[in-house]
């Protein structure tokens, strides 16, 4: 069922895309190039990609698959394809890609979306996440690599070699914490370098920071976290993402697993503000996304949820119609949805299966508001208005509870 306001995920909830490269290119569209996870499969990847584009961060095209392992000679038998990017030169779009044994290659087509027909691998480079700036004076930089192993160099004017004299580190564990996940932006004149963080949770990879330089290949200063999507689900491990301006407004693209496991992870976006100083303050995980908020005219998808405590995960459901609800919800677990829009609502509602006695607690901007008790579906309380943090808690003597959707309303 497709929701038709923006929301995170952004796409449709069967959808996993993880690692996004978003770009705007010359059509005025954008443009998402990223992993393809395959629903509750507890491994990272698949062997294909697909490639997404919006021209409003609401309705999105689904252009099919661009690119396989099987189309390529020398990589075919990886298994897997990890994350990629795209560049566009002289007519020509240009497609990064690698393979879980480091080897990254290079494909291309006349239109963004391919098929991409590939070239080869690149000499010299070893290491994944390939990612790519071209500058204002033409000249084109690959980014690639995990910790300390961090590269950059020059490409050549035809986009399949890179210059091997040029190879530098840009970033390091000890100076930026780096992990992995390059992706890097001219903005303002300055470089910003987007990467997984390790700065939290005692390193675990879940951030996205930046640092900032006036060189792409040298002196980057660490800015701190953009965003971080620790407690998007019970087993998320690592976050890839980047950064694109569509209309004026600048976006941070990153993923949140589902599952209870590291993968069958979704692309989720936020707005971002770049500061007069340069500077990028943190943003917190929302439902909305690009949105403003999510309305109270329908039902809420549970699957919707930015945040989660507990036991509790989103993962898959062949009987709800939205392929996707919260499932294995214990005593004492919450499910934070941020932000939603109320109009005067009195009456709270909910779709849900349990075993036991479950008692549903609801709490706005971290105050408690009402609470469900018992097998009742709905019940009356103070009427609302404006936008607010919505967190349903848990309690009871249930051993497992499902949610399928909620709906505030306004009852005489």
């Amino acid at each position: 069922m497709k929701i038709p306001y923006a929301h995170n995920p952004i796409l449709p909830n069967d959808t996993f895309v993880p690692d996004v490269e978003a770009h705007v290119w010359e059509d005025g569209r954008i443009y998402l190039y990223g992993s393809f996870d395959l629903q509750g499969k507890r491994s990272y990847c698949s062997d294909r990609y697909h490639v997404y584009s919006s021209d409003n961060m609401i309705d999105w095209t689904d252009h099919g698959v661009s690119f396989t392992l099987a189309d390529t000679d020398w990589a075919k038998d990886c298994g897997v394809l990890y994350a990629p990017d795209c560049a566009f030169r002289d007519g020509i779009y240009y497609l990064y890609y690698c393979v879980p044994d480091g080897r990254c290659g290079v494909a291309k087509s006349d239109k963004p979306y391919g098929p991409f027909v590939d070239i080869g691998p690149i000499a010299h480079v070893h290491g994944i996440d390939p990612a790519v700036l071209i500058d204002d004076d033409g000249q084109a930089y690959l980014y690639w690599g995990q910790f300390d192993n961090v590269r950059v160099a020059k490409l050549k004017e035809n986009m399949t070699e890179i210059d091997p004299a040029t190879i530098t580190q840009p970033l390091s564990v000890a100076e930026h914490e780096f992990h992995e996940g390059s992706s890097v932006k001219k903005i303002g004149g300055k470089y910003y370098f987007l990467f997984t963080d390790t700065h939290r949770h005692g390193g675990r990879a879940t951030s996205l920071g930046y640092a900032v330089s006036d060189n792409p290949m040298t002196g980057f200063t660490y800015g701190g976290v953009i965003l971080d999507n620790f407690g998007c689900d019970p087993g998320t491990w690592n976050n890839h993402g980047s950064m694109e301006c569509l209309c004026g407004q600048w976006y941070i693209f990153y993923h949140r697993s589902t599952h209870g496991c590291e993968n069958s992870r979704h692309v989720c976006v936020e707005p971002i503000t770049i500061g007069a100083d340069g500077k990028i303050r943190e943003v917190h995980m929302t439902s909305s996304g690009a949105g403003t908020a999510i309305p109270t005219d329908r039902p809420v998808p549970a699957c919707l949820a930015c945040e989660l405590t507990g036991h509790v995960r989103i993962a898959g459901d062949e009987t709800s119609e939205h392929t996707l609800t919260l499932q294995e919800i214990r005593p004492g677990d919450s499910a934070v949805y941020r932000q939603i829009s109320f109009h005067g609502e009195n009456t709270f509602t909910v779709k849900r299966r349990t075993e036991g006695d479950c008692r549903i607690e609801v709490w706005l901007d971290g105050w408690y508001h009402a609470s469900l008790s018992g097998n009742a579906g709905s019940v009356r309380m103070d009427a609302v208005y404006g936008n607010h943090t919505v967190t349903l808690k848990f309690y009871g003597t249930f051993t497992d509870a499902s949610l399928n959707d909620f709906v505030f309303t306004t009852e005489k």
